[in-house]
């Protein structure tokens, strides 16, 4: 069986209606946490923080079936890196003020950089743009660098994401690109 078959086996969407549900989840998270924040301040910051976890929990997963053709053991990488990100941040755990949570997003987003660059699916821009807020989120690994930084490092870490985002939910990906990516992923592995 081709590992293009299994996968969508497994996920049964075309790799396009995939990127589009990875772009609405993603706006759809940031759009409702953020809508409960301002609508609701301090009374509905859990209800928020909650939508936001389980969100960016959904996009993780989708973000790893679709770069899993490109390269498996990286986009098994970043998704522990985010899944991790996201555990550390829902039970807030803080070491010294460190925002430790968005440290390891800020390495999701340049393994998900690295894979849009070597994937031949998305434009190498994104992958660039998404680095960037990576970089952006590594801020948060010292206070003083952060608070120094921002709000700058916040909106180059969220127009770096949203980028990338938002071209998959409008644009989708190069169906015949992913094939191409997941089609030497079934040659056999020569021990």
């Amino acid at each position: 069986m081709s590992a293009v078959a299994s996968i969508q086996r497994a996920w049964p969407m075309s790799s396009r209606t995939l990127a589009r549900v990875a772009g609405a989840l993603y706006f759809f998270n940031l759009m409702a946490a953020g809508l409960l924040e301002w609508a609701f301040p301090g009374k509905m910051n859990l209800a928020a923080g909650l939508i936001e976890l389980v969100g960016m929990t959904a996009v993780t997963l989708v973000l790893y079936q679709l770069f899993n053709p490109v390269q498996r053991r990286l986009s098994l990488l970043a998704a522990a890196f985010n899944l991790t990100g996201i555990t550390l941040e829902s039970i807030q755990f803080g070491l010294g003020g460190t925002e430790i949570g968005m440290v390891f997003h800020g390495l999701f987003c340049l393994v998900i950089g690295f894979l849009i660059f070597r994937s031949g699916f998305l434009p190498r821009i994104l992958a660039v743009l998404i680095a960037l807020g990576g970089l952006a989120w590594l801020t948060y690994l010292t206070p003083r660098l952060a608070g120094h930084l921002s709000p700058w490092n916040l909106a180059c870490g969220l127009i770096g994401e949203a980028s990338v985002f938002l071209w998959l939910l409008v644009m989708g990906v190069n169906e015949r690109g992913w094939k191409q990516q997941a089609s030497p992923a079934e040659a056999p592995v020569l021990s």
